[in-house]
């Protein structure tokens, strides 16, 4: 009995899912709706539901969950980000790395790539980045003759680096939910992050040096005058200070010097000060770095709390039992239910957010991969890539519409376009992942 009511308590939720009703709620309502059902067969002793014999326990489970001390990070770095956003980091990254790479075959995407690395160090949320990213580049490699499906490609790809690279929101929440600490989890990504923007780069590289007309060098004439060494003096100081905070945010972290709350803290007030002192930070900028910063840790939280509600309910009706029996009665090694289980998440994630599918999916199925004897970490960051690869699949990935919404002189068929040679690498990159962990674990051992 207990797979008809997880069959039909995951029907109703993807049912209304596509009513475009707010996510939240859906699992918030659907989780009340089954635990309010389980208290009523309890009752009549039609059937026996143990943890939801009342409404309270689940209450005090989803209460207990959106209340742990290990999600403060998530509210720091998100605040971190956004006034590093108000400190305009990106355009004198931008304006000092043109002058460096302007004259290298597809120079001004290798420039966007790096700078991408450093904002999703910086930002951590995938949004942020695309938008920002397709705000500041896009009009520049357009002007500069650059094609503009791959412009889009290449910004799309490096604003999702974001849900990857530490500190990621992404990570934090996933280390709260598997039990796995933080710090493991920033440490084990580091690698596979910069194997991906490396293999952007080289991808870039080789395609500006065969077809050089769609992503011409630049002409920096006016600029002919400047020493390199006032170039490397710009690149140098538009670099310094965004590079010692995410260093010192991540370095006291891996060191064991600092939690990453009290990692996360320093972070924010870094990144307070930077934007205070480059003269762009005024009373009503704070004002709205706080709005954004609260109206985007509610969403988030409002997610956790329906979340956590229908996760809750899930498990009381014997949910992690008929997936796991499901799981072993499958005829796979288990690498190949691993397999099975990253391919699950990547469908997923083409209709639901990363949020949606760390608080449901990845709590139910990681004891299960752990028992046949994968590392944890290992297994959170092969999710974590294939939750990037298919934010960035057409035909909805989510990072491609946040492009189309910043950049309204570009058609969805362009940006489906440049997506797909990044997703083909971002594929590449999880098979090597997968099939050499020691690249995840071998920094957090």
């Amino acid at each position: 009995m207990s797979e008809l009511f997880v069959f039909l308590l995951f029907s109703i939720f993807m049912l209304i899912l596509f009513s475009g009703f707010p996510v939240a709620f859906i699992l918030g309502g659907v989780g009340v709706l089954f635990a309010t059902l389980g208290s009523i067969l309890v009752s009549f002793n039609i059937y026996d539901v143990a943890e939801l014999r009342t409404i309270g326990f689940v209450a005090n489970r989803t209460f207990s969950t959106i209340s742990s001390y290990s999600l403060i990070p998530m509210s720091m770095f998100i605040f971190m980000g956004f006034m590093l956003d108000r400190s305009g980091i990106a355009e004198r990254l931008i304006g000092a790395m043109r002058r460096v790479l302007g004259k290298t075959p597809g120079g001004l995407a290798i420039a966007v790539v790096l700078i991408g690395v450093v904002l999703a160090a910086s930002t951590g949320i995938i949004g942020a980045s695309v938008v920002l990213l397709s705000t500041i580049a896009l009009p520049t490699m357009f002007k500069a003759g650059y094609a503009k499906w791959i412009s889009a490609g290449t910004v799309g790809a490096t604003g999702c680096l974001g849900i990857l690279v530490p500190p990621s929101i992404m990570l934090v929440v996933m280390g709260d939910q598997l039990r796995i600490p933080v710090g493991d989890l920033f440490m084990g990504a580091i690698i596979p992050g910069l194997l991906l923007a490396t293999s952007f780069v080289v991808f870039i590289f080789i395609y500006a040096l065969l077809k050089p007309a769609n992503m011409p060098k630049l002409v920096l004439d006016e600029e002919s005058n400047i020493s390199k060494f006032d170039i490397i003096l710009d690149i140098s100081k538009a670099l310094f200070a965004p590079l010692l905070l995410v260093l010192t945010v991540l370095g006291s972290i891996i060191a064991g010097v600092a939690s990453p709350t009290e990692a996360s803290g320093i972070g924010a007030a870094g990144a307070t000060f930077l934007a205070w002192s480059s003269g762009r930070l005024k009373w009503l900028d704070l004002r709205i770095v706080c709005y954004q910063t609260g109206r985007s840790v509610a969403f988030l939280y409002a997610l956790i709390f329906g979340a956590s509600c229908f996760s809750v309910v899930l498990r009381g009706y014997g949910g992690d039992e008929v997936i796991e029996n499901a799981l072993h009665a499958l005829p796979l090694s288990p690498e190949g239910v691993l397999f099975c289980v990253i391919f699950i998440i990547f469908l997923l994630g083409f209709f639901l957010d990363w949020m949606e599918i760390v608080l449901i999916v990845a709590p139910l199925v990681m004891p299960i991969l752990v028992n046949f004897g994968f590392n944890p970490v290992w297994v959170a960051i092969l999710m974590a890539l294939c939750l990037q690869t298919s934010f960035l699949t057409p035909p909805v990935g989510m990072a491609l519409f946040y492009i189309r919404s910043a950049a309204s002189n570009i058609s969805m068929a362009e940006i489906y376009k440049g997506a797909i040679p990044f997703v083909m690498l971002q594929l590449l990159t999880l098979t090597i992942v997968a099939l050499y962990p020691s690249l995840v674990t071998w920094l957090p051992n």
